[in-house]
Parts: structure tokens; C-alpha cells; sequence
């Protein structure tokens, strides 16, 4: 079951018309340094094969593993309260926007893999504006 679903925006500067971004690369380093600061670890990446290209160039993905995707984002963890297990799905994007869901532990690996694969859509629909 998925317990919540959340996105925040970020002013984006433009320049000449066009929209000033951060680079994937400089995108990826700076959610895994806060998430870790949070105690979340980097499970796993969703990449676009552009930006697995990009990430791959830098030096980046180190042991992560990778799954081709037609959105960018990154699979955390940490142990929750009660002793739960907790995931979330962040978008690689500016704008904030990510699935959470707390697992019990009783629940099987199948059941987990079910409900992330559900969010792996869900954000996907988010992503490509369904």
C-alpha cells in the first residue's frame, strides 16, 4: 500500500528564453548526499539511457545497481519505526517529487517487489504527464 506521495517545486532561473537545469550528474550527487544525510542508502537507479550515459562519463555509478527506465530517478531505504522498513522512489528532476512506502517485516520479498514495481509505475504515469 502506498502510504504517500509528495512534490514540492523549485524556481527555475531562465536565460535568453531557454530554462537553466542542473546537470544529471551534479542532480544525482547532491539527492544521495541528502538523503544520506537523513540515513537513507542509494538502493538502486531508474535511468533514461542518456542520463545513465552521463552519469556513467562522470564517474558516477559505482556499484549501483541499474535498470533502464523511460524516467530518471533513484530507489532509498532506511530501517523505520516499529521495525519497518522504509523505501521511497525520488524523480532525478528539480522538481521535487517522490513515492514512499513503509514495509512490514513480515511481509515477503514478493510483496515488497509487487508494491515497487506499482510505484515504479505510478511515477512513471507522473513523469511522462498520464
Amino acid at each position: 500500500m502506498i502510504v504517500a506521495a509528495y512534490s514540492g517545486g523549485q524556481q527555475q532561473g531562465t536565460m535568453l528564453g531557454s530554462v537553466l537545469t542542473m546537470k544529471n550528474a551534479d542532480l544525482f550527487v547532491e539527492l544521495v548526499a541528502t538523503y544520506r544525510k537523513h540515513g537513507w542508502e542509494l538502493r538502486s537507479a531508474l535511468l533514461q539511457p542518456a542520463t545513465l550515459a552521463e552519469l556513467q562519463s562522470q564517474g558516477i555509478l559505482n556499484e549501483v545497481p541499474l535498470k533502464e527506465a523511460a524516467f530518471d530517478a533513484l530507489w532509498f531505504s532506511r530501517p523505520s519505526h516499529n521495525n519497518r522498513e522504509a523505501w521511497e522512489l525520488r524523480l532525478l528532476a528539480q522538481t521535487q517529487y517522490a513515492l514512499f512506502e513503509t514495509f512490514e517485516a513480515e511481509e515477503t520479498q514478493e510483496e515488497r517487489d509487487d508494491v515497487r514495481l506499482e510505484m515504479e509505475a505510478r511515477l512513471r504515469d507522473y513523469a511522462m504527464g498520464k
